[in-house]
């Protein structure tokens, strides 16, 4: 059956024909068959065309859009700039990654859009003696000193499965991320044959459903997991406690989505309905967290292991970081996953009201491994709506080694925000299963543009530390980013937020709020406070 997108398309081509029929009874038909005529080549060519997959899902009636976006500026000015439409960031941000992706110089004539003198207006201050740095391509080490320490770069693909994006999503990412030297984040639906194609560096999520490593039952089985982690493509091993779009959620893959590829990939039954719990079943405290950890760095060969979480409870965290103290058994990484996060799907108050913020939730873990004096031996990384070289700026300051980003990647694949994801509809191949719908997303092209968002990110982002005077991501602190409080108040981040000097937690507890009121809580053994918790807490607070 002919999917109804198609009919625009279909119409004009009978039309023409009709048309073609009636020359010589019907007057003006000659012009019919030229309008329409020229409509049908317009629409055969979106087919052809491997360009836009937008386009060719939507023959001929995708460019009403692409007419709108291409009077650009005027359209903006008079419908989305205006006095009583406010500007929506995501279109912001889409506009800069298309730029980016396709090599489109990037420049803003008349100045800053911005209030200036707007409550939370952020800038990085300048220097009058700029650097010059030579390359844009900054990198990290994660698990120095371990058997297979990973130079990552500080910006990388963030976790997103393969079920969730299409197979040609998957393989334009991968590719992609080869291309620049980069890394892509599987997500935990491991790791697929599309994953594999290009030989893009992965780094392989382990959920609570333990997909491609688990056994009949769903539980962990190590001989699957060190099979799969000791390919060489697979360069850090990361587990997923928790997400920001949905944290403290589990989920499930209807019967029928899982497909025959997906159980290959997953491991799981073929149309049987797949279920990933809420919570692990391989651990129950913190410190059998941290003997997982070590565990799998074991199998994996000495590879850098670690986990992603959002924060939640404080003491839960607080548990873990006691945890890493009186066992001495320490995370090569933590992923701080902000509640900001995106997803194909969640119900809408876990969007909107569950987990904290990416900031706060990276400045408390950045805080608490500061001052136990371990930062120096766990690397952080951090996500959430982390698009532009000033977001990666400001996410380094304030606590980050490197930054993952899913849905800037998205948008150079060509994403436009239909908000289908769910449906599988997506209109671009980048969210769906539908063979016919994915076939439309040309990888090879969108290999490309992944990897000029990345490299033009980080031209600009090189661009920032360079006219501030700095050489290296590595050098950014709280300083150097400035936040308008009031109309005539400016603050640094540094003297904005509280930051915990080294080795504190080692002597007292801080005189800040959230160690006042949890970190005594916490318990290494444990990540259930104590029944009194509730009592301590009250009488804190008061």
């Amino acid at each position: 059956m002919l999917p109804t997108r198609y009919l625009p398309f279909v119409l004009v081509l009978l039309l023409t024909v009709l048309f073609a029929l009636a020359i010589g009874r019907v007057p003006q038909a000659g012009w019919g068959v030229l309008a329409f005529g020229v409509l049908s080549l317009l629409g055969l060519w979106d087919l052809l065309q491997r360009k836009q997959a937008l386009r060719r899902n939507y023959p001929l009636s995708s460019r009403f859009r692409y007419l709108l976006e291409s009077i650009g500026p005027e359209i903006r000015q008079y419908f989305i700039e205006s006095d009583t439409v406010e500007l929506p960031f995501s279109r912001q941000q889409r506009a800069i990654v298309y730029q980016r992706a396709k090599n489109v110089l990037d420049k803003r004539p008349f100045g800053t859009q911005r209030d200036v003198y707007g409550d939370k207006y952020e800038w990085m201050n300048h220097s009058l003696r700029p650097s010059q740095i030579a390359s844009e391509d900054f990198r990290i080490t994660i698990g120095e000193g371990r058997a297979q320490p990973y130079s990552a770069s500080v910006f990388n693909i963030s976790a997103m499965s393969f079920g969730s994006l299409s197979a040609n999503a998957i393989r334009a990412l991968n590719k992609g991320a080869r291309l620049g030297g980069f890394y892509h984040d599987t997500g935990e639906g491991s790791i697929s044959p599309y994953h594999r194609e290009h030989g893009g560096d992965l780094v392989w999520e382990i959920g609570s459903g333990y997909f491609g490593c688990r056994d009949e039952q769903g539980r962990f089985d190590p001989d699957r997991f060190a099979a799969n982690a000791r390919d060489p493509q697979v360069k850090m091993i990361e587990i997923k406690l928790s997400q920001g779009a949905k944290p403290g959620q589990g989920g499930i893959l209807p019967g029928a989505k899982v497909t025959r590829e997906i159980a290959l990939t997953r491991g799981v039954p073929e149309g049987v309905e797949c279920h990933s719990p809420a919570a692990h079943s391989a651990f129950s405290t913190p410190i059998e967290l941290l003997q997982f950890v070590d565990r799998l760095r074991e199998l994996s060969g000495g590879k850098p292991t670690g986990f992603k979480l959002a924060i939640g409870h404080p003491w839960e965290w607080f548990a873990i970081a006691k945890a890493m103290k009186q066992t001495g058994l320490l995370p090569d990484f933590i992923v701080v996953d902000g509640g900001e996060g995106g997803t194909g799907a969640a119900p809408l108050e876990f969007t909107d009201h569950v987990g904290a913020p990416m900031r706060e939730a990276l400045m408390l873990v950045h805080n608490t491994l500061v001052g136990l004096d371990l930062r120096s031996r766990v690397r952080i990384g951090a996500a959430g709506k982390i698009v532009t070289g000033f977001d990666i700026c400001r996410t380094l300051a304030l606590g980050a080694d490197w930054v993952n980003a899913a849905r800037g990647f998205m948008f150079s694949l060509g994403c436009i925000q239909s908000q289908s994801c769910h449906t599988d509809r997506c209109p671009t191949g980048v969210a769906t299963q539908d063979p016919s719908r994915q076939a439309a997303l040309d990888p090879e092209d969108k290999a490309t543009r992944v990897h000029n968002f990345h490299r033009n990110t980080l031209v600009a982002l090189k661009e920032l530390l360079a006219a501030a005077g700095l050489h290296h991501p590595s050098e950014l602190g709280p300083e150097h980013i400035i936040r308008r409080v009031s109309s005539t108040e400016v603050r640094s981040l540094a003297k904005l937020h509280h930051f915990v000097p080294q080795g504190q937690l080692l002597e007292a507890v801080p005189e800040h709020a959230v160690f006042q009121v949890f970190w005594d809580l916490a318990r290494a053994d444990s990540f259930t406070a104590p029944p009194i918790a509730g009592e301590m807490q009250a009488s804190k607070l008061r």
